[in-house]
């Protein structure tokens, strides 16, 4: 069961952004679990709202999180129904393809989401719960959902990635901003996630194969172990571990990490293929 970290009587909002499927609704159920009034957001307002009353968040809103006065209005809202005590950057796109494939929409895209998305939400978030320290509601949990395609390079995926490893470098930088404020942050680098966004890729392409050479996750396993980093003082973790290692080795010895990366994509071809034959 996991630990209650709203005490009864004392309840606090918590905003999760793409929280409408995947590893946001996951989070959003984990928080709704742990005590939490949770307010569900996403691009897609039917969307956040039917996942909404599914798990029994207070409310399901719609949230470019692009937009800087719509991420303060979500904040406010929040608010509104309790005291903020949470906020979870989730929301974030993917595209495959070299830098040089993508189009410039698609590189924009993951830029703005992935990035400015993470810094508009931090900001909401840390000016409420400063606000509410002063009124004598210290502190407050800023969860931020990386990669671990942020400790490595990524053949096919580099502007993802940079956008990955930008989101986990503001969080160790923010640990160091905020905890004045008793504001802690915490960011999640997991290796591969069973989601939507993972299913629709190309099984024939390299980043699906990739992907398939290292550990698969279930969204809820995502989501407990970010929600487990909440009231403690760890700033980041890597799922699995023993990944992560091998990621920042092979960032300080990417030429290496470029002859390999070959053999890992045929490791995970194989296993896609065994594994499509198992369901035939």
């Amino acid at each position: 069961m996991p630990t209650t970290l709203v005490q009864p009587g004392s309840p606090r909002s918590a905003v999760v952004t793409g929280a409408a499927r995947g590893i946001g609704k996951a989070i959003a159920v984990e928080l709704v679990l742990r005590g939490y009034e949770v307010v569900v957001t996403d691009v897609d307002i039917d969307a956040a709202e039917r996942t909404a009353e599914q798990i029994g968040a207070r409310a399901g809103l719609r949230l470019d999180v692009t937009d800087p006065d719509a991420n303060a209005a979500v904040a406010a809202r929040a608010r509104e129904i309790a005291p903020l005590g949470a906020w979870v950057c989730n929301a974030g796109v993917l595209f495959e393809g070299d830098l040089t494939a993508i189009t410039t929409g698609q590189a924009r895209a993951m830029v703005e989401v992935n990035v400015l998305g993470v810094m508009w939400g931090v900001r909401v978030a840390a000016e409420a719960f400063r606000e509410q320290a002063a009124i004598g509601m210290k502190g407050g949990e800023i969860g931020i959902m990386a990669s671990l395609s942020a400790h490595a390079p990524v053949q096919g995926l580099a502007t993802y990635a940079a956008t990955k490893a930008a989101v986990l470098s503001l969080a160790t930088s923010l640990h160091a901003e905020l905890r004045k404020d008793r504001i802690r942050v915490h960011a999640l680098c997991p290796d591969g996630v069973s989601t939507p966004m993972v299913d629709a890729m190309d099984p024939e392409g390299g980043t699906r194969a990739i992907l398939a050479a290292g550990v698969m996750y279930e969204p809820q396993q995502v989501a407990q172990a970010l929600v487990d980093m909440f009231g403690t003082r760890r700033v980041y973790r890597t799922m699995p571990v023993w990944r992560g290692v091998i990621g920042r080795t092979a960032s300080m010895a990417p030429r290496f990490a470029a002859r390999v990366d070959p053999v890992l994509r045929q490791v995970g071809a194989m296993r896609l293929k065994r594994a499509a034959r198992r369901t035939d």
